[in-house]
């Protein structure tokens, strides 16, 4: 089982790690654990340490939190993998071995989620264009520029992007990362699930910035094109840490896209084992997530498809679906319906595991648009609803950056402006219902009026 190893080294190597200046490698932090073959050629990731408020809960995300990067404060992860057969004794003696070990964690395999291939489109893009009243947003000043825009995925072709859009595509190289082994250059991978994504964001956000992040690109044994490890997920959103610390405070601006998650338990530990994913908000991932929402970032992910009527053939938790950080309290989690406004029966269900009202919005999907998968493929799944909300996200950031409106107080705007599709509010089908752009607009103007 491949496996993260959170360990607490001497404060100089904490720094060494944490510095993006500096290169530690994983035989500097951990020269060798008991039972554990590390991978050496993954760079080791500095953890924060979450700082609660007074009285708080350190285990819990449905609070105000700090973090701190100290050197007397953080910790560093490395991977790795131990055998199955030796696995309870090996993570039971770690932390005994090695007073350094602060804990094992499981690093799951990651896919992307797109779904119902077969099915023929509802729609296409420029009914979701006009669905997100991009006129609308455009005549507001909303067109994504400035906005910085990371697409976690299998990589962006930013030409065949071009094309089918109809217009240029922006591309900042310099703030792109892969993972180890990936090999590539940003914005020329093959044009693939990463470059629906890209498509349908810039929808909304046709200024955008975008920043290629082809996370499920990295190679593992028996891996294929389109899944990769939690860990990799780690480095990428270290990475997006010092993107954000670069841009000057009054227009930090940074969404973040994952149309990806984790099926099965199979990669796992149990619920309520202490290295546990999928309800644990102690995983050092699920923490990373909650320091980028309170530096600024807004962070997406998909729902997942594993409706109860027509899962994905790879779900495999017989319940509550939606998990990990596709269920994090500090990121938006997104639901598709089609053009009609009609759930589609892929987009799962909550409640979530780390908390409970999930999904929190649904967006548009199953449309005739980017053609990756051929001109007769839908772009479908949550995988499409997911960029087409940051696309929304990123268009709202052009003028209200993190400064002026935190990821908090936006995500509030837009569970409160979305179009209801029950009669109790909030429901585990569609969240608090679909994105509404006039609604967001509206709210926006009164904002700006009554802070005039």
């Amino acid at each position: 089982m491949r496996v993260l190893i959170q360990l607490r080294p001497s404060p100089e190597l904490v720094a060494a790690v944490a510095d993006p200046g500096q290169t530690a490698t994983t035989a500097d932090v951990a020269d060798g654990l008991p039972g554990v073959e590390l991978d050496t050629a993954f760079i080791p990731v500095a953890v924060p340490r979450p700082l609660p408020p007074p009285g708080g809960d350190p285990l819990s995300l449905n609070q105000p939190l700090d973090f701190s990067l100290a050197a007397e404060d953080a910790s560093v992860l490395v991977r790795g993998t131990i055998s199955d057969d030796e696995l309870a004794a090996r993570v039971t003696l770690l932390p005994a071995l090695r007073p350094d070990v602060v804990g094992v964690f499981a690093d799951p395999v990651i896919q992307s989620t797109p779904t119902c291939g077969g099915d023929p489109p509802v729609g296409t893009w420029h009914d979701v264009e006009r669905l997100l009243n991009v006129p609308g947003l455009h005549a507001q000043g909303l067109d994504g520029a400035g906005v910085a825009l990371a697409v976690l995925d299998t990589g962006i072709n930013t030409a065949h992007t071009a094309r089918q859009l109809g217009r240029g595509v922006t591309l900042d190289a310099a703030r792109c990362w892969s993972p180890a082994g990936v090999a590539g250059k940003p914005g020329e991978f093959e044009v693939n699930h990463g470059t629906m994504c890209a498509f349908d964001a810039l929808i909304a956000a046709p200024q955008a910035t975008l920043i290629d992040i082809p996370l499920l690109l990295s190679t593992r044994p028996g891996g294929s094109v389109m899944d990769g490890l939690l860990s990799d997920a780690v480095s990428a959103f270290a990475h997006l840490r010092t993107v954000l610390a670069a841009q000057p405070a009054e227009s930090r601006a940074l969404v973040v896209n994952n149309s990806w998650g984790s099926f099965s338990p199979e990669w796992d530990f149990p619920v309520g084992h202490p290295g546990n994913y999928s309800d644990n908000a102690a995983h050092p991932f699920n923490l990373m997530v909650a320091e980028l929402d309170k530096a600024g970032a807004d962070v997406l992910f998909a729902a997942g498809n594993c409706g109860t009527e027509c899962p994905d053939g790879r779900c495999a938790y017989p319940d509550r679906p939606l998990l990990g950080a596709n269920s994090h309290p500090k990121a938006l989690s997104i639901g598709g319906v089609d053009v009609n406004g009609a759930r589609v029966g892929y987009s799962s269900q909550g409640p979530g595991r780390l908390t409970a009202r999930k999904p929190d919005l649904c967006a548009y999907t199953h449309f005739s648009g980017s053609r990756a998968f051929g001109s007769r493929s839908p772009d479908s799944g949550t995988s499409a609803a997911t960029p087409v909300a940051a696309g929304l996200v990123a268009a709202v950031r052009t003028r209200w950056p993190a400064t002026r409106l935190s990821p908090t107080q936006l995500r509030a705007l837009l569970r409160r402006t979305a179009e209801d599709r029950s009669d109790v509010g909030f429901d585990y089908d569609y969240g608090y219902g679909i994105v509404d752009p006039a609604g967001i607009i509206a709210a926006l103007q009164r904002r700006a009026r009554s802070a005039a």
